[in-house]
């Protein structure tokens, strides 16, 4: 199978074109810089904007002409790449989630390619209220506390709207991905421990998802071929995790404990929170700053609600089986 990876230079996108490679497919890094790691592992890499910020017509054009180049030949796309920040413009999120997954739809479409795999995120549905064992029946809100949650709803809408006879789709929604190589959530978690910034919110009680990196590579790869063994399986979301929901703040007080840092010791009640994220806020629209706040309104609901989900669909759809627990996966990542 001939695949093209966005994001390839990503946590999960790298994960996902070295885990391609060793089953012997033959794959294609889309990224915005070089991936030497990865050429060091044999593994093809192209340089390329998905969304470049530009208003000429004729530059859009090249632009998209090239990314169909990039595609041609391929069986099926795995777009990993996104926009991924607390904070910022939401021009920004819109151009890095919403635009360039309707240019990897159209260059899909062009090229003739018949797969693609949308790397989603279960926040699509986050209304600020907890969520205990949802399906993916569960509504989209009609209100978002980010411009991040917003506009990947809008790209996953996109992509499963583009299932057809001629370009299957569907989207995956892995919570909280971490393991070896994490570029975001442990290294965000230690970062704040460190710099002494780390507080719990709520009383600590609060039950998630997490997914483990193999795991949910495994969940990649067995969705592209879903979508040529089951028909059924296409035009739809699907929740990624370990499958067991596990208290945050017992796994964040482990990880920490295994980085030899100290425990949290610093807490906020979720009203006493919220009213800090607003003020907070408050402050950064008004002055400007591109900086990424202590304390944003949609991080306080992450980290003091429930948020864990029923991945029925994905075992009996896509045949996938998580192979470790959340505290095992955690020991062999950092133990």
């Amino acid at each position: 199978m001939k695949c093209v990876v966005t994001g390839g230079g990503g946590f999960v996108g790298s994960a996902l074109c070295r885990r391609l490679g060793a089953l012997g497919h033959e794959v294609t890094a889309v990224g915005r810089r070089p991936y030497p790691s990865l050429v060091a592992e044999g593994i093809r890499t192209l340089v390329h904007d998905l969304s470049p910020p530009t208003s000429d017509a004729q530059a859009a054009a090249d632009s998209a002409s090239r990314l169909r180049q990039s595609f041609a030949g391929a069986d099926c796309i795995f777009h990993t790449a996104a926009h991924v920040k607390m904070w910022g413009p939401r021009a920004a999120f819109e151009q890095g989630n919403i635009l360039a997954t309707q240019n990897v739809i159209a260059a899909c479409r062009q090229a003739g390619v018949g797969r693609l795999v949308f790397t989603s995120s279960p926040s699509v549905i986050a209304s600020g209220e907890s969520l205990c064992g949802v399906s993916e029946s569960q509504p989209y809100p009609q209100h978002y506390s980010a411009f991040y949650p917003l506009t990947k709803a809008v790209a996953e809408q996109e992509v499963l709207k583009a299932h057809g006879s001629a370009l299957r789709t569907l989207a995956l929604r892995p919570h909280l991905i971490f393991g070896p190589g994490d570029t975001n959530l442990v290294p965000t978690i230690l970062a704040r421990a460190r710099a002494g910034r780390l507080v719990q919110v709520g009383d600590g009680t609060n039950r998630v998802d997490l997914t483990f990196i193999d795991d949910c590579v495994t969940a990649h790869v067995l969705a592209a071929e879903a979508l040529i063994n089951r028909p059924s399986a296409g035009g739809r979301s699907y929740f990624i995790s370990q499958g067991t929901p596990v208290r945050l703040w017992e796994w964040i007080a482990r990880v920490l404990e295994l980085h030899a840092l100290p425990p949290v010791r610093r807490h906020l009640s979720v009203k006493m929170a919220k009213r800090a994220a607003w003020a907070v806020e408050g402050i950064w629209r008004g002055l400007r700053l591109r900086s990424d706040p202590p304390l944003t309104t949609f991080l306080v609901e992450e980290m003091s609600t429930d948020h864990y989900f029923d991945i029925s669909a994905a075992r009996n759809e896509l045949g996938f089986a998580p192979q470790h627990s959340v505290w095992d996966a955690t020991e062999q990542s950092f133990a």
